[in-house]
Formats: structure tokens, sequence, C-alpha cells
């Protein structure tokens, strides 16, 4: 019996993470479901949330605002979760008018600063990213034109991670996001991802809801955007980058 158990329970952790990735694979080849992409020029509203990122809040802003894409039809908030440092002084010191802060007082956690953010915003296309998380310039443009599709309610972006040290803890970690990747990438093709990166993805605005603030919204927005029958696809040339 002791023995059987053992045996299942190998069998068990051998198809999590070899059976399960190879049959994903396998189908998604044979009966792909792609996004249907298409020109598409939708308003967006970029929210940061942020807890003092003083260190990073400058440099994350200004790289979104070189995204490729119609500068008239993006805006950014900041929603600063009761920053103590200069997170604020920084972000209201930017001369653009189509970048403000939203602070959220009590220190209440990110979710609840999305959930502020989701609601101050005027844009289609609400897309979450993280201050220390570098956007490529075209991302933005490609997780975009995958909302052509009607079917599509959220568009994760894919995150590169840059190891700072050449050891064993960063390129295990290198390697095993490559696996999460791929794994990513083909139940996207299925149907629909199960959760997203919280360092980029995009939501339809009517599909938003607001989402408690004891959870974590990059492991939850996948189902509540599944709850209204729609899907959470990876787009892979939304490239962005974390240490």
């Amino acid at each position: 019996m002791l023995e059987a158990l053992l045996w299942s329970a190998i069998f068990l952790l051998g198809y999590i993470y070899v059976g399960y990735p190879v049959l994903a694979i396998a189908i998604a080849r044979i009966w792909p479901r792609p996004a249907h992409k298409g020109a598409i020029s939708s308003a967006v509203t970029v929210i940061i949330t942020a807890f003092n990122e003083e260190k990073h809040i400058e440099q994350k802003i200004r790289n979104v605002l070189e995204l490729d894409y119609p500068n008239d039809l993006v805006d950014i908030i900041v929603a600063s979760d009761a920053s103590s440092d200069a997170t604020d002084q920084i972000v209201l010191a930017f001369n653009a008018t189509n970048v403000r802060l939203l602070r959220v007082e009590g220190r209440l956690g990110k979710t609840a600063c999305q959930n502020a953010a989701a609601a101050a915003a005027s844009g289609d296309i609400l897309v979450f990213t993280d201050a220390t998380t570098l956007i490529e310039t075209d991302a933005l443009r490609a997780i975009c034109g995958n909302f052509h599709d009607p079917s599509v309610g959220c568009v994760a972006g894919r995150l590169t991670y840059v190891a700072n040290q050449d050891d064993a803890t960063g390129n295990g970690g290198t390697s095993y996001w490559n696996y999460e990747i791929m794994l990513r990438m083909a139940e996207s093709s299925l149907g629909s991802l199960i959760g997203v990166s919280g360092c980029l993805y995009a939501v339809r605005h009517s599909a938003y809801r607001a989402i408690a603030p004891e959870l974590i919204s990059d492991f939850v927005i996948a189902m509540v955007v599944r709850e209204q029958g729609l899907r959470t696809i990876l787009e892979p040339d939304a490239i962005c980058y974390e240490e």
C-alpha cells in the first residue's frame, strides 16, 4: 500500500512538471485557438502602483511615455500607496498633462490601489505594470492589437527576467521562468491563461471588476475575466524586463 502511494506521488509530480506541459504543447499545436488581431487605436490608461519607488518611478514614467502608441491616446495614473518618500513629488513634477498622481491613503496594498486607479481611469483599455518593470517600445501596440478579438478580455505581456549575476541562483531562476513562458504560451493557444504576471498585463475596462484587496490581482484577474466568458491570452511580442 505504501509503495503504491509512493509511486502515485512520483507519477503525479512527473505529470505536473513534465506530462502536463508536454500534453498542453502538443494539443496547442494540433488545435490552436489564436486571437484575431487587428489595428486598434483605443484610449489606454497605464496604471502604475507604487509604494516608496523614488529610485524607479521617474525612469518608469519616461519609459511609458516613449512607447510606440499615439501619445494623445495614452494617459498614466501613478497610484501611490501612501508613499512616504519622494515618489509623489517626482510624479507631480512631470510636465505632462497625461501623467497624474492618485494618492491612496492608509497603506491598503497593491490590489486596492489598482481598484482605485481603475475606477478613476478613462481609457478603454487598462494596462497594469510595476514601477520596476521596463517595457519594450512596441509592447503596448502589440498588446492592444489583441483586443480587436471580442473574445479577449485580458492580455498578458511576456516577462523576461534579467539576472544581476551569472550564478546558479540567477541562471536557475531565468531557466525556470523560460519554462513557465513556454507553458503559458501553450495554455494561451489552447484557450485561456489561468494567471498573469503583474509586471505587465492589460484588461478591457468594461471587463474589469474590483478585486478583494486581500487577494493578489495577478492570480485572480484571469478568473474574473473568464467568469464573463472572455479569454486571457499571452502576447509574446509584448516584452518587458525585470531584474
